[in-house]
């Protein structure tokens, strides 16, 4: 009889929790990562909230729950791996309402993915391409694609020398600020915000004392970076957080 009753609540229980799941929005679902290993759920942050977790050399580092190609900034700058046939748009690649690559491509009409396709811009491991978007397009007068090669070889270690090239061509640009997305959730890829989030600012400050070191050794023009803005999706802001603010620590202690 004990075993038949355990037998009913083990049924219940585990009937309650796929009732759970089937009444779960795609949106928390899909944002929140719920089937990622590497990050546990967390709350939902609102669209359009932003946070300076720090400050380095005078260059505050933000975060900002947006997607590329609504975010306001001098110069954007995107990530994209090694192109495969429908790989921004199929599983395990974010849903299109979620999927900030996704975003950008339409507003371009398209010529995200036929840069890649053609091979014209292959997204090869940390090759670059400049973009200069249609009046309107996107928020940015600029987008830069960085590429993270592979995707079946991709880790967390690359994404500080991406954040470099972000740095870099920001100074080479002479933008006082610019806008980063890394798209790498967006892409279906499994991976640790946190840690991704905290290279990629590792990237940033390592390749802006550099160019200050530069600057005063009258090797280069003197374009200061006041700010660095990280894109995060509304489930992600404070685990990309806690990664910014890592990373500041590191440096200013």
């Amino acid at each position: 009889m004990m075993n038949r009753i355990f037998h009913l609540s083990v049924v219940k229980n585990y009937r309650n929790r796929i009732m759970a799941l089937i009444s779960t929005p795609l949106f928390l679902l899909c944002s929140t990562g719920f089937a990622q290993q590497h990050d546990t759920i967390a709350k939902i942050t609102p669209i359009g909230t932003s946070k300076i977790w720090g400050k380095v050399d005078g260059m505050a580092i933000e975060g900002l729950v947006q997607g590329p190609s609504a975010a306001s900034a001098p110069l954007q700058v995107a990530c994209v791996f090694e192109y495969t046939e429908g790989d921004i748009f199929n599983p395990p690649a974010l849903p299109a309402q979620l999927n900030g690559m996704v975003h950008l491509d339409h507003a371009l009409k398209g010529q995200i993915t036929a840069l890649r396709k053609s091979g014209m811009f292959a997204g090869h491991y940390l090759e670059t391409i400049l973009i200069t978007p249609p009046k309107g397009a996107l928020k940015a007068p600029r987008l830069l694609l960085i590429g993270l090669g592979d995707r079946n070889q991709f880790h967390a270690d690359i994404m500080t020398a991406v954040g470099a090239i972000a740095l870099r061509e920001a100074t080479r640009l002479g933008v006082s600020r610019f806008s980063f997305a890394s798209d790498i959730k967006d892409a279906g890829i499994n991976s640790p915000t946190e840690v991704v989030t905290a290279n990629v600012v590792k990237g940033i400050i390592l390749a802006y004392r550099t160019q200050l070191y530069l600057q005063q050794q009258h090797l280069a023009p003197v374009h200061p970076i006041i700010k660095a803005t990280l894109l995060a999706g509304p489930a992600f802001f404070e685990t990309s957080g806690e990664g910014i603010k890592e990373s500041i620590a590191s440096f200013n202690h």
